[in-house]
């Protein structure tokens, strides 16, 4: 059941070309760096990502999107990245929006095996009534356009049919792990992490400190091993801030 690989290169080496990714993370807190660089020197391309956001320019999911390695995106927020920005409008990218909270709950349901729920966010809008632009061509006209989905009355308020996400594989980060897979996320870092961590079919999770199992108190344990498939042991990572403010 020891479920430690050896690297990072050996964790996502048979991740192929169009394959589905969910990636943990809120901004550039709790991103899986380690393993996001690994699949970029990996090499595999068309790739579908879901996470909230697409990291920034020159760091964590950026690295990707700058080497044209994503094909389509599945986000909340895009906001501090001016390349992805370029490619949406250029025709280069494929980016379906979706609230935050939304999008929360359909990886929550995907990785609980739940295929649709019923929402109010988004109703009378066109997260519900479709045609929110999906992809441009080059010349900046809008070729595909998300659909109309389903809508009901429950006592009285509308809402809208969501699906739940699930991917070929998930990156995660944590702060400990042990070699069964058992997570605990650090403070903010528990945001997408434990929600992508069960979307996945595989799920790869690189880990600050590494324990034997037992070490970890089960009551503080954030994703069950049963959840997780590789771990890496990365030690040091690199963490950056986003947006740094002071005042004068």
């Amino acid at each position: 059941m020891n479920k430690v690989v050896d690297d990072a290169d050996a964790a996502v080496r048979d991740i192929v070309n169009g394959a589905s990714i969910a990636v943990g993370g809120f901004g550039l807190c709790g991103i899986p760096s380690t393993l996001i660089d690994a699949l970029l020197a990996h090499g595999a391309t068309d790739l579908e990502i879901v996470s909230n956001n697409c990291g920034v320019d020159g760091w964590g999911l950026g690295v990707l999107l700058s080497a044209k390695r994503i094909r389509r995106t599945t986000g909340s927020y895009v906001g501090e990245n001016k390349e992805f920005e370029r490619q949406y409008l250029s025709g280069e990218l494929e980016v379906e929006l979706v609230p935050q909270g939304t999008l929360a709950e359909r990886l929550r349901a995907g990785g609980a095996g739940i295929p649709a729920f019923y929402t109010p966010a988004g109703v009378g809008t066109q997260v519900a009534d479709g045609g929110l632009p999906w992809r441009y061509d080059s010349a900046g006209s809008i070729v595909l356009v998300s659909p109309a989905k389903e809508v009901r009355d429950f006592m009285g308020r509308t809402y809208v049919l969501e699906l739940g996400i699930t991917t070929d594989y998930s990156l995660v980060h944590a702060r400990y792990g042990d070699r069964l897979g058992n997570l605990i996320y650090e403070e903010s870092a528990q945001n997408f992490n434990p929600l992508c961590a069960a979307a996945g079919r595989v799920t790869i999770a690189e880990v600050e400190e590494l324990v034997e199992p037992g070490d970890l108190d089960p009551m503080q344990v954030h994703t069950p091993g049963i959840f997780v498939q590789r771990v890496v042991h990365t030690p040091g990572v690199e963490k950056r801030i986003e947006k740094r403010t002071v005042s004068t």
